[in-house]
């Protein structure tokens, strides 16, 4: 049985706190380019789960027939965006509600990953 003390639950939880604001502050940058504004003004992340160095990005569009290149562009910005942020090794992104969810979901979600590149090296 491992016993922590709350100390280290307060400093885990403030550092998945800081993790969370350096996440949003980065999907702030990214605008959808149909209409640019930032994807977090349009409200279209509906949900950020961080689990140990990895991290998944729920989200919509702004209609189920935006067209692709732009839903791509938002879904491959995010998962590149994330990657860029220290302390997290990997990003997955699963947009939902569009007519061509899956395939952005697959093609962005099997993009090169060079933190794993360059975890495989060591």
């Amino acid at each position: 049985m491992v016993i922590y003390s709350i100390d280290v639950f307060f400093d885990m939880s403030l550092d998945i706190k800081q993790l969370r604001v350096k996440i949003f502050d980065e999907l702030s940058k990214i605008v959808d380019p149909e209409i640019n504004t930032s994807i977090t003004d349009l409200e279209l992340i509906d949900e950020v789960d961080i689990s140990n160095n990895n991290v998944k990005v729920d989200l919509h569009l702004t209609s189920p027939f935006c067209p692709a290149v732009f839903g791509f562009k938002i879904c491959q910005d995010i998962h590149d965006n994330l990657l860029k942020v220290n302390g997290i090794d990997d990003v997955k992104v699963n947009v939902s509600n569009h007519f061509m969810a899956e395939q952005i979901n697959n093609q962005v979600n099997n993009s090169p990953n060079p933190k794993k590149k360059l975890a495989s090296k060591s």
